[in-house]
């Protein structure tokens, strides 16, 4: 991958600015430990019609207009991006549980994508995860000053888990996952990097401990 601007280079294990998704669909990977056999006060209707409201009440009765949720372009950042919320389903430490938490994981990386906040997925995941620190890294760089990551988006096809603990007290999670196109842009039509959309699936193992009530990603690798 060629990067299109002036700026030192990130080193080779970097895979460039596509942060995690280079690392999760576009680079290499070393096998994932464990075995790998994972298949995500409201008015009464009685009160008295003679009342009137006060012109106050009218208006603090009236809510604000939401924030207006605007993609990521050629032109600028993305706008007003709404933060995911966790399913109840993903706090359960089942398989079910584990495949809901999953997908609310990646989720959170789409988000860092369009934000540049990492602040989400380091709250859920394990310190010495590589591959996410690598992803925290890239996403400080992909918007330093005035800069964007413009696309990226990691879709799911699909998710399945055997729901076994490996010796290191993990569950695995295979998922089938595509990402979408991605560039690097800056102010002035500046482009540091870009890969074009890919077509192709690929298989991904995540690694994830369940710790007192809830989940933490130990380990995300290609398979």
């Amino acid at each position: 991958m060629i990067r299109t601007s002036a700026r030192p280079a990130v080193p080779a294990a970097r895979l460039g600015m596509l942060g995690l998704a280079a690392i999760l669909v576009l680079g290499g990977c070393s096998g994932p430990s464990g075995d790998p056999n994972a298949e995500a006060a409201e008015l009464s209707p009685l009160a008295s019609e003679r009342a009137e409201p006060t012109e106050n009440a009218t208006s603090s009765a009236t809510p604000s207009p939401a924030a207006t949720y605007k993609p990521a372009t050629a032109e600028g950042a993305a706008e007003n991006v709404p933060l995911p919320v966790m399913p109840e389903l993903a706090k359960e430490e089942s398989a079910e549980g584990l495949r809901a938490f999953g997908e609310y994981w990646f989720s959170l990386v789409n988000y860092g994508f369009e934000t540049g906040d990492s602040a989400p997925v380091m709250e859920i995941s394990a310190q010495d995860c590589e591959r996410c620190n690598i992803f925290y890294a890239d996403l400080e760089e992909g918007y330093v000053n005035d800069d964007w990551i413009h696309g990226g988006k990691i879709n799911i096809n699909s998710a399945g888990t055997q729901f076994v603990k490996t010796p290191q007290g993990r569950y695995q999670l295979l998922l089938s996952i595509r990402q979408e196109a991605v560039a690097n842009r800056g102010p002035n039509g500046k482009v540091f990097f870009e890969h074009p959309i890919d077509k192709t699936t690929t298989a991904q193992i995540m690694e994830a401990t369940y710790v007192s009530d809830h989940w933490v990603v130990n380990l995300v690798e290609n398979m």
